[in-house]
């Protein structure tokens, strides 16, 4: 079974038989299963002697003769093997069967090709080698602390993505570093190119429906406060780099699309070579945990049958356009979408519900309960505050009587205000669709992704336009 859209990156993987989520869970070490199995080794050599035996590349891997990653090539040939080999000379183990695999050379998974059984040891990466945000704040100190200062001045609620912005700065360091960084293998193994919300050209925006645009916007502004931040000169990063929009958007997509965030004993965020392979899947057939002193296990779920990509959760699987967003694909198990109802934003927060209660089937077109609720309490609030007040009062207390009898006498207004929704969201869609079917893939390569994301809120709004229609 084939993705709907792919990003070279990190991904989603179908397999013939897909399944359901399950969110990564942090154990502690002592319950971890596979600690015995793979026990950390001694401790790796320093930072700046990561690889004191392993072949470099030639100078054809760099961006001529600068000993820098050349990253202007969306083709330009990813070294995972290398990354493997050098991860491997540090302690990276894998349990047997375990391999890269590729069906393009371009998109990168890790498959297994001998059985593994439930709760077995899949992956081992050593703390050395693992990118952790905390390591990275203690390594910068002050210099990172200024630039964070700044940072968490320019807009409210950017000190929760503190994590990600010292992952970002620590891969400008390292790139800026070029053949001289210890992570010189991991670098050269990255995709070059990404689809998400932060690559996307404004031409791209303009066929994003509004959810879809906003969560792309998110990332982006948050993008923007980061590269000002990074440019005040505070960090120790070379101007060229810093002043470089390619660089600067390359590095916060490695780490954007690429963390592993735990919270205990602490919040942070860790990129750990090798486990950054794992693609997505609705349900994962494993799980990612890292130990207080960082190093990396992943852990099997179930038996997992020979020939099976291993996979991991990015996210909740029930709404599939953050994923779009964020990592820049779509899904192929995703079973469900967001009703696209932004404009109830206010009516959802008062209600206390959360986008993964207000949910469109996209097999039959089936409408969460939940969804009637929001739209009968917008037009309530609209015309009858008093009526509004008694079902909200239904609501929070779960009173189903109560509400039924609202929906009862409301029905026909809810339901022509629902259907003006989906029949909206429908006509724009079409509209956007043909604007992107417009563009040339060659300047504008993220249109088939689009147009994946755009004809699955199509498809699934036209089944439930059909419902609504048989309703009356």
């Amino acid at each position: 079974m084939k993705l709907r859209a792919s990003a070279t990156g990190r991904r989603s993987t179908a397999t013939g038989k897909l399944l359901a989520t399950t969110a990564v869970s942090l154990l502690s070490l002592s319950s971890f299963p596979c600690c015995d199995a793979f026990a950390p080794p001694a401790r790796l050599h320093a930072r700046h002697n990561l690889h004191p035996s392993a072949a470099r590349p030639t100078v054809s891997a760099y961006q001529g003769s600068s000993g820098l990653i050349d990253i202007s090539a969306p083709d330009s040939t990813r070294d995972v093997y290398a990354m493997e080999q050098w991860a491997a000379e540090y302690g990276m183990q894998k349990a047997p069967g375990v391999e890269l695999y590729t069906a393009d050379g371009a998109d990168w998974q890790l498959v297994t090709q001998a059985p593994i059984a439930a709760g077995s040891s899949v992956l081992y990466v050593p703390s050395d080698i693992v990118l952790g945000s905390n390591a990275v704040q203690q390594e910068l100190g002050g210099s990172l602390e200024a630039a964070e200062n700044a940072l968490v001045q320019m807009e409210q609620g950017l000190q929760a993505r503190l994590p990600l912005f010292r992952l970002m700065v620590k891969i400008l360091a390292e790139w800026d570093a070029g053949a001289e960084s210890p992570y010189f293998y991991w670098l050269n193994s990255l995709p070059r190119q990404f689809y998400n919300g932060v690559a996307m050209t404004d031409a791209c925006f303009e066929c994003l429906p509004p959810y879809a645009a906003l969560l792309s916007m998110n990332e982006r502004n948050a993008y923007s406060r980061f590269v000002n931040a990074i440019r005040k000169g505070f960090v120790p990063l070379n101007q060229n780099t810093v002043n470089d929009d390619r660089i600067v958007k390359w590095a916060y997509n490695v780490a954007l699309t690429r963390f592993h965030e735990v919270w205990d004993p602490v919040r942070q965020k860790f990129i750990a070579p090798m486990a950054d392979l794992l693609n997505h899947a609705a349900e994962p057939n494993c799980e990612i945990q890292f130990d207080p002193q960082g190093n990396c296990y992943v852990t099997s779920l179930y038996d997992i049958a020979p020939g099976s990509p291993l996979t991991v959760s990015y996210g909740d699987p029930t709404n599939p356009t953050p994923l779009f967003a964020k990592f820049g694909f779509l899904p192929m198990d995703c079973a469900t979408v967001f009703c696209k109802a932004v404009h109830l934003e206010s009516q959802i927060a008062e209600l206390g519900y959360e986008y993964k209660d207000l949910l469109f089937q996209t097999e039959t077109g089936e409408i969460a309960p939940k969804v009637w609720d929001i739209f009968l309490y917008e037009l309530l609030q609209n015309n009858d505050p008093d009526s509004a007040n008694a079902f909200y009062q239904a609501c929070i207390s779960n009173d189903e009587g109560t509400k039924q009898q609202y929906h009862d006498h409301y029905f026909q207004y809810t339901l022509d205000s629902l259907k003006n929704h989906v029949y909206e969201l429908l006509a724009s869609v079409d509209q956007l669709n043909y604007k992107a079917q417009s563009y040339d893939l060659e300047t504008h390569p993220r249109v088939p992704v689009i147009l994946a994301h755009n004809n699955l809120v199509r498809d699934t709004f036209s089944k439930t336009y059909a419902l609504l229609e048989q309703m009356g």
